[in-house]
């Protein structure tokens, strides 16, 4: 089932052409890299789908409605949690308020919040000690940890993340890493989006990978094409059980 769907999205920054004619499918249960230089337009697409910028020509629709009638407020009511590069934390919360946040202002009741809470530290345990901690006093690393927490707290049907692992250390990474794997086994349906400049960072978490290269979809080192206008390349490893070694990596691509 496609969860998201872009169809000649295009998109400007100050009158400069930033996506041109993307055309994608994105489906339930996928877990999907797209790669490319800096400036490429990876960042431009997520917030597009987010609505925190305009589209200047396409059609963004998620489960065949078109998102052009959800303003971005209502993104996250529509189940669509986002982690930006930047990891931006509200400094006078707590990390726990800010995981709270996003599922609070949709209006959930408070015990269907809870249950979500414990569901995400099952997800990253590394969260819950810093619960109590201010959003101001958190490392980069841990403000990746905590922007991905509050992401899986909204993101019911699809989660985006920005750049999740650059510089990460390796410890660290490979915590994030894990994270994703018990996200996937806990929400099998979900669709998880991950942007990345350095496709090895990835390893083998994605099942598809997109190449986006000055805002078009470009054909990846073995040329696949698909009928949509879209190439990627799809890795035959698939989510390893958390706890068990996991699969094959994905060519690098580079």
């Amino acid at each position: 089932m496609d969860m998201l769907t872009l169809e000649g999205v295009s998109a400007q920054i100050a009158g400069v052409a930033v996506l041109r004619g993307i055309t994608a499918n994105f489906q339930a249960g996928d877990t999907i890299a797209i790669v490319g230089r800096n400036g490429a337009g990876k960042t431009t697409l997520l917030r597009l789908v987010m609505g925190f910028m305009p589209k200047h020509g396409g059609r963004v629709s998620l489960e065949g409605r078109d998102l052009d009638a959800a303003p971005a407020r209502d993104r996250a009511r529509l189940g669509i949690g986002y982690a930006p590069e930047e990891r931006i934390m509200f400094p006078s919360f707590s990390v726990e308020g800010n995981l709270r946040f996003p599922c609070e202002v949709i209006g959930m009741a408070r015990p269907a919040v809870n249950q979500r809470l414990a569901e995400t530290l099952s997800i990253v345990p590394e969260l819950e000690p810093l619960l109590s901690r201010s959003g101001a006093a958190l490392s980069g690393g841990q403000g990746k940890m905590a922007a991905l927490g509050r992401a899986i707290m909204a993101g019911r049907r699809m989660v985006l993340l920005d750049e999740p692992f650059q510089g990460l250390a390796p410890v660290l990474a490979q915590q994030y890493a894990q994270s994703l794997r018990r996200l996937h086994a806990a929400r099998p349906q979900l669709c998880i989006v991950i942007t990345e400049s350095n496709r090895s960072l990835l390893k083998d978490i994605p099942t598809r990978t997109l190449v986006l290269e000055r805002g078009e979809i470009q054909t990846d080192e073995d040329g696949h094409r698909e009928g949509t206008g879209l190439m990627t390349s799809r890795t035959t490893s698939r989510w390893p059980v958390p706890g068990k070694p996991p699969g094959r990596p994905a060519p690098s691509g580079r």
